[in-house]
Parts: C-alpha cells; sequence; structure tokens
C-alpha cells in the first residue's frame, strides 16, 4: 500500500459560483500517478487562480469578478492550510481595486501579494499579516493604453504578476498594451515604481500572457496568447532588464486553426519548457539550452480534453498536470525526465470549468 509520504496534495482552481466548490483538493500518487479528489471548498466566485504562500501554511485565491462588497473591482481570498495542506479554512478577502483578477504570486518573504487584474487593466499589492490574513491594499497601478487586436487590445489588460529571483522586480504581462511592465518592488512598504528599464516591447498582437523564469533566474520565458509564440529572454538581475533571445511558434508547422496559447511552465530541471495551446489543445514541448537559452521544439502531446487554460509539474519533475476548462477535466501526464516527453498515465478527474492547478508547498 502506497504511504501519505508518497502522496502530495493539489488545488484545482475553477470558474464557479458561491454555491458551488470552486477550490478542489486532490491527492496525487507520486509513484503511479494516481489522483484523487479529496475535498473541495465553496463560497467564492470564479477562484481562478491559486497560489500557496511560500512558509506552505496559507493559500491565496482570486475571486475573478467585476464588483467585490457593492465596489467596481475583484478580491483575493486568504486560506488557511491544516492537515498537511488537506484542509482549508478561511482567513479573510480584501478588493483588488481592478475587475477580474485573473493572477497572482506571493512574494519570496511572503509580505505581500500581488494581483493582476485583466478586466481593469491594472496591478495590485496586498499585505499579508503574520496570521495569513490579508491586510487592505497598499498599492494600484493602473495601465493605460491600447495595441493592434480590434477587440482583445482595445485598452489594457494585465494578465500575470510574476516575481524575479532576487524578489527586487515585479514584471507585468500586459496583453491588451503588448508589454511586459517592469515594475521595482519596495520591500518594507509594498509599493511599485516602474523600473529605469520600464518595459519590453512584444511584437504588435502578440498578447503577451505568462511568465516564467527558469532555474539560476538568466533567463526567462513568455508565452504570448493572441498570436500562439514564445519568447525566450536573457535576464539582467542588476539592472531589471530583458534581452529578446528567441521567438518562436507554440503550434506546429502548417497548423491553420484557430488558436490562444495560455500557459507556461519551466521544467524544475530547467532542461524544457512546456506551454499549453487552447485550439489545438496540446501541450507544446521545448528541449532548453540552459548556455544560450534557446528553445527547441521536441513535440505536441494532446491534452485528453478541451481549452487547457492551465497546468502544472510536479516538483519533482515526474508529472504534468493539465487543466481543461471547457471539458471539464484534469489530466495527469507522465514527464520523460530523460527526454521532457509526455505520455498520458490514463488518470482524469472530473472538475467543472478549470482553470488552474496548483501543488501544496512542502510543510
Amino acid at each position: 500500500m502506497t504511504s501519505r509520504t508518497e502522496k502530495t496534495v493539489l488545488y484545482a482552481g475553477s470558474y464557479a459560483d458561491e454555491e458551488s466548490e470552486g477550490i478542489h483538493v486532490f491527492e496525487l500518487d507520486l509513484l503511479t500517478g494516481a489522483l484523487e479528489r479529496t475535498g473541495g471548498v465553496e463560497g467564492i466566485a470564479n477562484p481562478s487562480y491559486l497560489v500557496p504562500h511560500p512558509d506552505g501554511r496559507f493559500l491565496y485565491a482570486t475571486s475573478e469578478v467585476a464588483r467585490f462588497e457593492g465596489e467596481r473591482g475583484g478580491a483575493v481570498a486568504g486560506f488557511a492550510l491544516e492537515d498537511a495542506g488537506r484542509s482549508l479554512s478561511p482567513l479573510n478577502r480584501r478588493g483588488t481595486g481592478g475587475p477580474g483578477p485573473c493572477h497572482l504570486t506571493v512574494d519570496a518573504t511572503g509580505s505581500f501579494v500581488l494581483a493582476a487584474n485583466y478586466g481593469g487593466g491594472s496591478v495590485s499589492v496586498l499585505p499579508v499579516g503574520p496570521d495569513g490574513r490579508l491586510g487592505d491594499r497598499t498599492e494600484l497601478v493602473q495601465h493605460r493604453g491600447s495595441s493592434a487586436h480590434p477587440k482583445r487590445q482595445r485598452g489594457p489588460h494585465t494578465h500575470s504578476v510574476t516575481l524575479d529571483p532576487s524578489n527586487a522586480f515585479a514584471l507585468v504581462a500586459d496583453l491588451g498594451l503588448d508589454r511586459v511592465m517592469i515594475y521595482r518592488l519596495e520591500r518594507e512598504t509594498g509599493l511599485l515604481s516602474l523600473n529605469a528599464d520600464p518595459w519590453h516591447q512584444a511584437r504588435r498582437g502578440a498578447g503577451p500572457r505568462h511568465f516564467a523564469f527558469a532555474p539560476g533566474g538568466w533567463f526567462a520565458y513568455l508565452v504570448n496568447e493572441l498570436d500562439s509564440t514564445v519568447t525566450a529572454f536573457r535576464w539582467r538581475p542588476v539592472r531589471g532588464g530583458l534581452e529578446q533571445v528567441q521567438t518562436l511558434s507554440a503550434l506546429p508547422p502548417g497548423f491553420s486553426g484557430q488558436n490562444i496559447a495560455a500557459d507556461i511552465h519551466v521544467h524544475p530541471t530547467g532542461r524544457f519548457v512546456y506551454a499549453s495551446n487552447r485550439g489545438h489543445d496540446s501541450i507544446a514541448v521545448f528541449a532548453r539550452n540552459s548556455e544560450t537559452g534557446r528553445l527547441r521544439l521536441l513535440e505536441h502531446e494532446p491534452t485528453g480534453g478541451r481549452t487547457p487554460r492551465g497546468f502544472t509539474i510536479s516538483p519533482d519533475g515526474r508529472w504534468l498536470l493539465a487543466a481543461n476548462k471547457d471539458s471539464g477535466n484534469v489530466v495527469v501526464f507522465r514527464v520523460d525526465r530523460q527526454s521532457g516527453r509526455l505520455a498520458p498515465a490514463a488518470e482524469v478527474a472530473g472538475v467543472q470549468s478549470p482553470t488552474c492547478v496548483t501543488f501544496a508547498p512542502p510543510a
């Protein structure tokens, strides 16, 4: 029999109303890939993105809505984790000041939660108390402008906020502006200031969405939603600058159907990069050169469902789990740690409109 120590806890966020379980709790068997649902949490509207606190005691969820407590904007909800992350107890909620928060990160010290408000085109900062409860926001930075797409880029749409390995810079991917904005994070106050090297300008119509650093912190990768591409960067950690290395398609040659890219992750070994396609409904697998940061396409693996909005890789690098929003399932894949290629593990969990999956931090 498999012991509890050979299992890890996994959370899935989703689009759900307050009367439904929007956060789902699973256990993944790290030996077999078996996935077992063990619980859920209701009472949060559209908990579409989840992020754990670095000390492993708390979990934070977006409430991707347009209004919270009678005011314009969405919210972040905090939970205390108990029983090694298997049980979630509500702490409190705080407004983000902008509608449609769709992505969160917690800074490395655990002092602040940063939220990207897609609908409002802004980024907000919420302080975290010693008990995990959220305080009133310390910062709200509003983006302005537009870009080429006649519908999707008529205004700013911040889609993610990612902190660099030094915890000094916040990189905000704005789909509506075709920019990755670079801010300095004031570690004592939680205030954001525009960096001297203020942004990376993507190709018009690209639609920057999610951003991920490789181990070591010298290279980073951006998935562009609208043109379904992946851009590799060299990161300049002292000045906080992005130097573009390469942009390549996340789609197979000759594909002519409709597609928008979604999520991106670097394998824990740093040898591979993965990006999800919605339309082609696949995970694009890239080999990564650790010296140059350049990528080489290896394969496209069907995700076993429709519209893989989010996915994650287990900390040991052996499993990839894809959340297929429109088919309502989470599918487990085995990762070949030598080649990086994926193989379905025949484990599928039904979840209504899953949008993100993330692992509980080590207890």
